[in-house]
């Protein structure tokens, strides 16, 4: 179909009317979102890591949690950590464990070169934090709930199937590729990055939501499962009894941190801080 000038002339004038509406809505909108944000927010470092010990997880990192060099590079990081002066630290453990982890934490406290038999990230890196920060107790939020990532390898055939395929394969390249590096403290700027932390919500969730059959919705009914871990989690953060003058750090897999990181930037309670600016010697 052919338009005359005049034709063209009002479709163009139409579409500029249109975008300058979406984007003034969409100005509106964060106006909006930062007249309700708190005038004293809670300063939060969220920062995100691999597991140092045993793990269940699907994609797991070769590290020797047993060899000094290890834990003397995850306490150089703890140290930087400790200039942001949290005065709460929140780790990916499940709420009724808490006073076993508080009774390791204090014991941690009162000799500091104790033998831990198979430290994590929690007793490497949090209780070393803690030490250095003079935090008194820590808090747990895990919560769990498993969902089958592998479900689009059950699904024979669907629409995205060479997309979501080739994603994965780049993917988890370049998850072995940073997997490879033996410096810990690089190896924790890198999980920080924005770019792997989008990969992260990418690999474990939304690309799961490419794989369906026709009127089902398999992939996104299992990554919904994982949103919803995630929203428990936040919800156990929010529990936390906290007051303007806090400063929480949060140490969790690095999954967990970028779904956190979302609900931060909105939030009308947390400021979120720049995880990299305290890790960028290591970089």
């Amino acid at each position: 179909m052919r338009y005359n000038k005049e034709t063209i002339k009002l479709i163009m004038k139409t579409k500029l009317i249109l975008l300058a509406a979406i984007f003034m809505g969409q100005f509106a909108n964060a106006q909006i979102n930062e007249q309700l944000k708190s005038t004293t927010p809670i300063q939060v470092l969220n920062m995100g890591t691999f597991h140092m010990g045993y793990t269940s997880d699907s994609h797991s990192t070769e590290f020797d949690e047993k060899d000094a060099k290890n834990k003397v590079m995850v306490h150089e990081v703890a140290k930087a950590i400790a200039a942001f002066k949290p005065t709460v630290i929140v780790v990916e453990q499940k709420p009724e464990t808490m006073i076993a982890l508080n009774e390791a934490y204090n014991a941690y406290l009162k000799n500091p070169k104790m033998k831990i038999d198979n430290p994590n990230e929690v007793e490497l890196l949090a209780f070393e934090l803690g030490r250095l920060a003079g935090v008194k107790k820590l808090y747990a939020i895990d919560y769990s709930k498993g969902y089958n990532y592998l479900v689009p390898n059950e699904i024979p055939q669907y629409n995205d199937k060479e997309l979501y395929d080739e994603y994965m394969k780049t993917c988890l390249a370049q998850l072995r590729e940073m997997d490879k590096e033996k410096d810990v403290r690089k190896m924790l700027y890198q999980i920080n990055t924005k770019k792997n932390l989008d990969a992260m919500l990418n690999l474990n969730a939304d690309m799961l939501t490419h794989a369906s059959t026709p009127g089902k919705s398999e992939g996104a009914d299992e990554a919904a499962k994982l949103y919803h871990r995630n929203l428990i989690m936040y919800s156990n953060l929010n529990q936390i009894p906290l007051t303007k003058d806090d400063r929480v750090f949060i140490l969790m897999g690095a999954s967990h941190t970028a779904f956190f990181n979302m609900w931060l930037e909105r939030s009308p309670k947390y400021q979120l801080v720049n995880t990299l600016e305290y890790l960028k010697a290591f970089k």
